[in-house]
């Protein structure tokens, strides 16, 4: 996100699906779940605690060994944007998840809470599906941080709840095994929102590939920037809502066969965290 191109890309990535809102309410409060209950499963990989036992970030897996990358996929949908939904825009996008299955490309999806419950049979295929595994972005994909790309902002004492209500409709609707691993809306995190985060224990996920993809129609565009930006361990953001990210589809039908001709295998975040630790071999196609 250095260069401007990049930056612009960054910027509409991450106001996904926003920019058509335009005074936004707080979503509703949720009663917390118990701090007990294991909201993900227990034995997944995930990273130590950060600086001063803080949630711990993830951004990419090891650079050398095996040339393996992750596609992560972001099912954005606000807790504001039901009345959208019901007049006829789509959030979803089973094309794409559609060809994943076809190119047999192990994925990650990173699903808010109010996208499930708009979705909840897709959702529910998904999270039952062993080619991808379902990961939190929290009930209502709004910041949590302050001038976070004009996202209407979650205050601190209500981060930890908003993430534990997407579990909880996670669990609603019937995904299986959903992932310990936590991606901040627009990727807007601080000290404050890590702290937050910590009875949660989540590893949060962020990414060092940007796919461009948020309300590009240019497919080709979207494959070049992905596949300039790939490197060994890489972890590469894109979406999976038909309204803002129209030509991913398309452009994952180039940029598969491309990396796998290059020696690339497809993992799952889960997969390059083992790798981060030390543990097992990542495995993938």
């Amino acid at each position: 996100m250095i260069t401007l191109t990049h930056r612009m890309a960054a910027i509409c990535l991450l106001a996904v699906p926003l920019t058509a809102c335009a005074t936004v309410q707080p979503p509703p409060e949720a009663p917390r779940p118990a701090p007990s209950a294991s909201p993900a499963v227990p034995s997944a990989p995930t990273l130590a605690p950060g600086p001063a036992g803080l949630t711990p970030v993830f951004g990419h897996g090891p650079r050398t060994g095996d040339r393996t990358v992750a596609l992560t996929f972001d099912a954005d949908m606000t807790a504001d944007q039901g009345p959208r939904a019901a007049a006829g825009e789509h959030f979803d996008h089973p094309r794409l998840i559609a060809t994943l299955r076809a190119l047999k490309v192990p994925s990650t999806v990173f699903m808010t809470g109010r996208w499930a419950e708009e979705y909840p049979d897709q959702a529910r295929s998904i999270g039952r599906d062993p080619l991808f595994e379902v990961a939190n972005h929290s009930y209502s994909h709004y910041a949590f941080t302050p001038d976070c790309y004009g996202l209407p902002t979650v205050s601190g004492d209500r981060m930890r709840a908003d993430v534990e209500r997407a579990y909880a409709v996670f669990r609603k609707v019937g995904v299986q095994n959903p992932m310990p691993y936590f991606r901040f809306p627009g990727g807007c995190y601080d000290r404050q929102a890590l702290k937050a985060l910590v009875p949660a224990g989540v590893t949060a996920v962020q990414w060092d590939v940007v796919g461009g993809d948020a309300f590009a129609t240019d497919a080709d565009a979207v494959a070049r920037q992905v596949l300039d930006g790939v490197r060994p361990g890489s972890v590469v953001v894109l979406h999976c809502t038909r309204s803002a990210a129209p030509a991913t589809e398309r452009a994952v039908r180039t940029i598969v066969p491309e990396l796998r001709r290059q020696g690339y295998r497809f993992v799952k975040v889960s997969e390059l965290i083992a790798a981060e630790r030390g543990g097992a071999r990542a495995t993938g196609k």
